[in-house]
């Protein structure tokens, strides 16, 4: 392979991953590209939902020599359990253990920020290996971002924002979210808003200390007005603490918008809009409203979609979230994620000197799953029936979810109705299989 330059933008859970397994491709080391990976925070991130890893992400983790590490990071959740407002249980709903059928609990549950730091350190690990033998390895730049982004044909001129250093790469890849710069740069700020496909629903995601209610089952509870709030078990690290999904379905109100637009520097905001919607709630929200106010690790975003015809422009490249989110209640995110780095890697691999082809084969690999993964299931594309706006209408809702309990028929529905992770296919680049990785 030709030696490239190659600009990964974000340190999330694809970027590490795309540099993985290009350290990992058949070629020589002194010809592994010369990687930076750009993260916009200080240190990768601790903070983040649970998120799950399903089908033919299980596949390109152990091709990681990862699965032992990541198995044994994870929280544990049983499956979810919906509740009333005195906390009794309506139905519940077990992982399956075995991965076979997608239920909505899948049977590797971990915190992204836990994730994300296994893959980080997976690609220190190669990275420190290919050096060895004679190779560049993988540069990582924390605590910086893009502020500028140009190209000529030839090479993608950046400008640092913080550092104000200006350099130029062969190839840019955005894994950098939903709300990815690197796509607005590159793309334009214009055509943004179709890009993003809302369910009129916000979220926000935090931890809070374990509470004697708590437990290894996702607690999930819905009130009228369109809210609706999960509680669910950390991991082996923080077994005094709970993960929490705090949610709500709103088409009228411009705030939940307005916030969502401040990122980072709205939190104080984004705090307060929904302490505000949750007050009267009932059940164990005036709690996790204290404990949301007091939360450091709080994060909030619009629910969306990411949909584009094109996922490449000139020698800039987008991955994961940034490129084609599916959105959290899909339960692929983490499976786009990998499958992308996974195939995008590959292309780069079959077409080290033409970067319009390898885009071109990315495409065609990924564009299947992608179509596939953000084809949600009813309930989920109507995020009212997620989250009824009325009491009667969460009644029935929990009467379905009852009757499917105890009648035994949530498993079928199960069957043809789960996320599709496991009718994902997982092709051969002639990637070297990595050793089982284990931390420290």
């Amino acid at each position: 392979m030709t030696s490239l330059s190659i600009l990964i933008i974000g340190c999330g859970v694809a970027g590490p991953t795309l540099a993985s397994f290009l350290l990992l491709g058949p070629h020589n080391p002194q010809d592994v590209p010369h990687i930076t990976i750009l993260e916009r925070s200080p240190s990768p991130r601790a903070q983040g939902q649970n998120v799950d890893i399903r089908g033919a992400g299980v596949t390109i983790i152990r091709k990681l020599g990862l699965e032992r590490a990541i198995r044994a990071a994870t929280t544990g959740e049983e499956g979810t359990q919906f509740v009333d407002a005195q906390n009794r249980v309506w139905a519940q709903f077990g992982a399956d253990k075995s991965g076979k059928t997608q239920t909505g609990t899948s049977d590797i549950e971990i915190l992204r920020g836990r994730l994300a730091e296994i893959f980080f350190r997976r690609s220190q690990a190669l990275s420190e290996e290919v050096k060895g033998k004679g190779g560049v390895g993988v540069e990582y730049v924390f605590g910086d971002y893009i502020e500028e982004l140009e190209q000529d044909g030839a090479k993608v001129h950046v400008r640092f924002a913080r550092s104000g250093e200006r350099r130029s790469f062969d190839l840019v890849v955005g894994a950098d979210g939903l709300q990815s710069r690197t796509r607005r740069l590159a793309f334009g700020e214009e055509g943004e808003e179709n890009r993003l496909k809302g369910f009129d629903m916000y979220g926000a995601f935090f931890s809070m200390p374990k509470g004697p209610t708590d437990t290894i089952w996702r607690r999930w509870f819905n009130a009228p007005g369109g809210r609706g709030i999960m509680v669910r078990p950390s991991d082996e690290q923080h077994p005094d603490r709970s993960s929490v999904f705090m949610f709500v379905v709103n088409e009228k109100d411009e705030r939940f918008k307005d916030v969502a637009t401040q990122g980072h520097k709205g939190v104080e905001a984004q705090k307060a809009l929904l302490a505000e919607y949750w007050a009267d709630a009932g059940w164990e929200s005036g709690r996790i409203i204290r404990e949301m106010e007091a939360t450091d690790d709080f994060y909030y975003d619009v629910v969306a979609q990411v949909k584009m015809e094109k996922w490449s422009k000139g020698r800039v490249v987008l991955l994961g979230d940034a490129g084609y989110c599916a959105s959290p209640i899909s339960g692929m995110g983490t499976t786009l994620a990998l499958t992308g780095a996974y195939n995008l890697a590959g292309a780069l691999t079959q077409h080290p000197n033409d970067h319009t082809a390898a885009f071109d084969a990315y495409e065609r690999a990924m564009r299947p799953t992608v179509d596939l993964a953000q084809r949600l299931p009813g309930g989920a594309r109507q995020p009212h029936i997620m989250a009824p706006q009325t009491a009667w209408g969460i009644w029935l809702r929990m009467m379905v979810f009852a009757g499917l309990y105890w009648s035994g028929l949530a498993g079928l529905v199960a069957r043809f109705k789960g996320p599709p992770a496991n009718d994902v296919r997982v092709g051969e680049y002639g990637f070297q299989v990595a050793d089982e990785w284990r931390e420290g």
